[in-house]
């Protein structure tokens, strides 16, 4: 009869900690993969966010430069030679005495200054 000298299949002999040892090598390498993504995605947002900010800041910067900045216009008094013709009814020529009280109510309500009214009665006087 015939006899084998050795088996057809050998046993693996593995040391003990290989499966430990791999796992940990597979385990820590998607770990640190994992971290890596999100390390990764958390600068992509910040930077989106800073991108965002700058854009509503010249957005906010050209509607601003948009809108035409009126300076203050300086007032302009108004004239006390005019009130005469608009005291006149019917085309006659108001008196002197219609003329200064129509200039002392223009006094009163703040249209006419001190200085003006004083100019204007002069002028209506020959002063």
């Amino acid at each position: 009869m015939f006899m084998r000298r050795r088996p057809l299949v050998r046993p693996v002999v593995r040391p003990a900690g290989a499966p430990l040892l791999r796992g940990a090598l597979v385990g820590g390498a998607a770990y640190a993969a994992g971290r890596s993504a999100a390390r990764s995605s958390r600068r992509e947002q910040d930077q989106e966010q800073a991108i965002a900010d700058l854009q509503a800041q010249q957005a906010a910067q050209a509607a601003q430069a948009a809108q035409p900045a009126a300076p203050p216009q300086p007032q302009q008094p108004p004239q006390p030679a005019q009130p005469v013709a608009a005291a006149a009814p019917g085309g006659a020529q108001p008196s002197v005495i219609d003329q200064l009280t129509r200039l002392g109510e223009l006094a009163q309500q703040g249209l006419l200054t001190p200085e003006e009214f004083a100019a204007a009665k002069a002028k209506l006087l020959g002063v």
